[in-house]
């Protein structure tokens, strides 16, 4: 399962190089050889996880293994995405995303410490699963909403150039990054609703005011707050772009910042 990691994260470093180099001098073909480098890294980091879980271990219990799993997702999503819009560059965003998070897994201390048997259930798998996914879905409407930034920028200075003409429209920008949230909330509610459960299951308590917790609240109610604005006020465009960075911002302090902060604590 190392060698498989260290591969996929060879893959998705190259990914994300031939992703950058599609932002200047990009065509069709280097598009093609991205996907084909992050597909590949997609199935060999799918086979780390299918082989820990058929060994009895759910991926998900230190930060190694998380950060692991977050980047899955967003991947998972990524492919999701660029098969459903055809979203070009999309990759370019998105990959030096991922293989930072794998650069981090790779890094983070790799001792597997068992679960306590107090928080042995199968709630953790149904919590874990819906809090990333959801977590994902916020990375790629992060992604999207820079994209969104750098496109209205070249309409706003009338640079419309290469770059200019390969990004979509401002309009899909908007409408998928909006996509993207709504799927994500619901995916949140749903973990933090299992949680709670999971919680109450192990320690008799449905919520326990915990900095992770807290957090994850936090980051809940910026999401209702974006599809708020949106729904009542009207937010689009470039206000809905920066709330999506924002959003995903405090996605990323839950996700590292309060673990770090408790260690050091």
């Amino acid at each position: 399962m190392v060698i498989l990691f260290e591969l996929a994260l060879t893959f998705y470093f190259a990914a994300t190089i031939v992703g950058i180099v599609e932002l200047f001098r990009g065509n069709r073909a280097t598009t093609r050889i991205m996907l084909a480098l992050a597909a590949i890294g997609f199935i060999l980091h799918t086979a780390t996880i299918v082989l820990s879980a058929l060994s009895g271990h759910i991926p998900v219990t230190n930060m190694h293994e998380a950060s692991s799993f977050f980047s899955w997702c967003i991947v998972l999503l990524f492919f999701y995405v660029e098969y459903r819009y055809r979203i070009g560059l999309l990759g370019s965003f998105i990959m030096p995303v991922v293989f930072i998070l794998m650069l981090s897994s790779s890094i983070l201390p790799r001792e597997i410490t068992p679960v306590s048997p107090i928080l042995r259930s199968y709630w953790l798998g149904i919590h874990t699963a819906l809090a990333f996914l959801g977590d994902a879905a916020f990375a790629m409407a992060a992604g999207i909403g820079v994209m969104y930034l750098v496109q209205e920028h070249f309409v706003k200075t009338k640079q419309l150039g290469n770059l200019f003409q390969r990004l979509p429209s401002l309009q899909i920008l908007d409408e998928v990054s909006y996509k993207l949230i709504t799927l994500g909330f619901p995916l949140l509610t749903l973990a933090i609703i299992t949680g709670a459960l999971w919680a109450e299951s192990a320690w008799g308590s449905y919520w326990r005011w915990n900095p992770k917790e807290v957090w994850s609240l936090i980051t809940w109610l910026i999401y209702a707050l974006v599809l708020h604005v949106r729904l009542t006020a009207g937010w689009r465009g470039k206000k809905a772009a920066i709330l999506s960075i924002l959003g995903f911002s405090v996605v990323l302090f839950t996700f590292f910042g309060v673990n770090l902060l408790r260690g050091y604590w």
